[in-house]
């Protein structure tokens, strides 16, 4: 069983940074390949970036690509989400997600995922 708690969305200016948080609860996050999505209000949920059960792989949507950074520190249970020159488009709920994957490279369906956060919302303003 996977438990995840987003934190840190909330409103920034465009152009702006912010960090996204996201607490894993149990002993074995380092087995779990983890990723971002995020879901706009009328649009479909889309993926962002994932890293695979170490650390040493990711992948990121070209829309995302050069600003958005993920990262994982196993040893917090926490997977990072740096958001750099963001922009009015990036506002969604971002949602974390794990599924168990140790060994494999990052995936970037939503359906390679079995366990989600609540969201968090971040809006940019322009």
């Amino acid at each position: 069983q996977m438990q995840l708690v987003e934190s840190g969305g909330g409103l920034v200016q465009a152009g702006g940074s912010l960090r996204l948080s996201c607490a894993a609860s149990g002993r074995t996050f380092s087995a779990y390949k983890m990723g971002w999505f995020r879901q706009a209000p009328g649009k479909e949920r889309e993926f962002v970036a994932a890293i695979n059960w170490s650390g040493g792989s990711t992948r990121y949507a070209d829309s995302v690509k050069g600003r958005f950074t993920i990262s994982r520190d196993n040893a917090k249970n926490t997977v990072y989400l740096q958001m750099n020159s963001l922009k009015p488009e990036d506002t969604a709920v971002y949602s974390c997600a794990a599924d168990y994957g140790m060994g494999t490279a990052p995936t970037t369906s939503r359906y390679d995922y079995a366990y989600w956060g609540q969201g968090t919302q971040v809006t940019v303003s322009s």
